[in-house]
C-alpha cells in the first residue's frame, strides 16, 4: 500500500489520521481568505491524496474562527496578487488560479467532509459547497456575497451553490448575497447537519470514521455515480451503474460483506 507523507505546506495544515486527511486552510489572521498559497497547497494535496489509497475521506476546515472569508478585500482594493492586472490578464488569473480548487474538488473521487466553523463567505461559501457534506454550529454562516462587491462567482459558484440548494434557492441567494444563518442553512441543505461547537470536530470526525469503515471503492463509485446522474439523463446514469455494479460485485469486500451477514458478524473491510 502507498504510504504518502503530508507535511505543512503554505498556509495549510494537513494531518493523516485513520484514512482520514485533516486539511485546514492557515490563513486565520484574515479569516482564511484565499491566496495563491492556499490555492497551491490545497490542489496539490486533494492531488497527492487522490493517488493514496490509504486516504479514504478527507475533512476540510479553516483555522481560528471561520472557515474561509473567500478573497482578500485589501488585495481587491490594491489591485494585487490575484487581483492584479486588467480584464483579459485577470480572466487567466482565474482559470489558473481559484478556478483549479474548483476543479481539484469535482475530480477529487473520496467524499469530501466540510466542517464549517464560522463564517463561509464568497469563494468561502463556494468551497464549502464544492465538499460532499457540510457540518457546521450555532455559529456557521453562509455569504454568496460576490454581488454585494459588484462581481460574480468566478470560482464556479453558480454551478456548486444550485447542486446543493436547487436552482430557485441558488439564484434569490446569488442575487441578494443576503446572509444564511445556520438553522436556515440546515433547513435548504446548505448543512448537512447542525451541531453545537463543543462537540462539532468529535461529530465531523464520528460521520469520517463511518464512511472510512465502509468499502472504499463502492463509496467512490456511488460518490460519483451521483454526481453524473445530477448531470445527465437516466439512461446515462443506468450505463454508469451497471459497469459500477459489476466492477463492486467482484470486489473482495463485497464478499467479506456477504460472509460476515452469514457469520453475524461485523464486517472487516480491506478497501479492496
Amino acid at each position: 500500500m502507498l504510504n504518502m507523507s503530508y507535511s505543512e505546506l503554505p498556509m495549510l495544515k494537513v494531518e493523516m489520521k485513520d484514512h482520514i486527511l485533516w486539511i485546514s486552510l492557515n490563513n486565520p489572521a484574515s479569516s482564511n481568505s484565499i491566496t495563491y498559497e492556499i490555492i497551491e497547497s490545497l490542489v496539490t494535496t486533494l492531488r497527492k491524496a487522490e493517488s493514496d489509497p490509504s486516504i479514504r475521506v478527507t475533512v476540510l476546515t479553516g483555522e481560528g474562527k471561520n472557515f474561509c472569508s473567500g478573497g482578500d478585500l485589501k488585495n481587491m482594493q490594491n489591485k494585487s496578487e490575484m487581483f492584479a492586472g486588467e480584464g483579459n490578464e485577470l480572466r487567466k488569473r482565474y482559470e489558473q488560479g481559484i478556478q483549479q480548487i474548483s476543479k481539484a474538488m469535482e475530480a477529487f473521487s473520496k467524499p469530501i467532509i466540510a466542517m464549517v466553523n464560522g463564517a463561509a463567505s464568497g469563494a468561502g461559501c463556494d468551497i464549502a459547497c464544492m465538499c460532499d457534506i457540510r457540518i457546521g454550529t450555532e455559529n456557521t454562516r453562509f455569504f454568496e456575497s460576490f454581488v454585494k462587491l459588484g462581481l460574480v462567482p468566478g470560482d464556479g459558484g453558480t454551478f456548486f451553490l444550485q447542486r446543493v440548494v436547487g436552482f430557485a434557492k441558488a439564484m434569490e441567494l446569488t442575487l441578494t448575497g443576503r446572509e444564511v444563518r445556520s438553522e436556515e442553512a440546515l433547513q435548504i441543505g446548505l448543512l448537512n447537519k447542525l451541531v453545537s461547537r463543543d462537540n462539532l470536530k468529535a461529530e465531523v470526525e464520528a460521520m469520517a470514521v463511518q464512511i472510512a469503515s465502509l468499502p472504499a471503492a463502492a463509496v467512490q463509485m456511488s460518490k460519483k455515480a451521483v454526481k453524473i446522474s445530477y448531470q445527465h439523463d437516466l439512461n446515462v446514469s443506468l450505463d454508469l451503474l451497471a459497469a459500477y455494479q459489476g466492477i463492486s460485485q467482484r470486489t473482495h469486500d463485497h464478499f467479506e460483506a456477504l460472509t460476515a451477514i452469514s457469520e453475524n458478524r461485523k464486517p472487516t473491510f480491506e478497501g479492496r
